[in-house]
């Protein structure tokens, strides 16, 4: 993912999904907020919504 400037927004939980998120990120040695940005941008890479850049560079060769 480019790092370029971050927007943070509000976002809320509830307190066991919260809980389970932050289990996923410990086993994963991320933060809580880089765990939350990964599954976006997973997500949206899942979904077509974004490029998966490994898929494309290996189009290139």
């Amino acid at each position: 993912m480019a790092k370029e400037s971050s927007k943070g927004f509000l976002l809320r939980l509830d307190p066991e999904t919260m809980k389970q998120v932050e289990a996923w990120a410990a086993r994963e040695f991320r933060s809580t907020n880089g765990q939350l940005q990964w599954i976006i941008h997973d997500s949206l890479r899942r979904y077509g919504i974004i490029k998966d850049s490994l898929k494309d560079s290996s189009k290139e060769d």
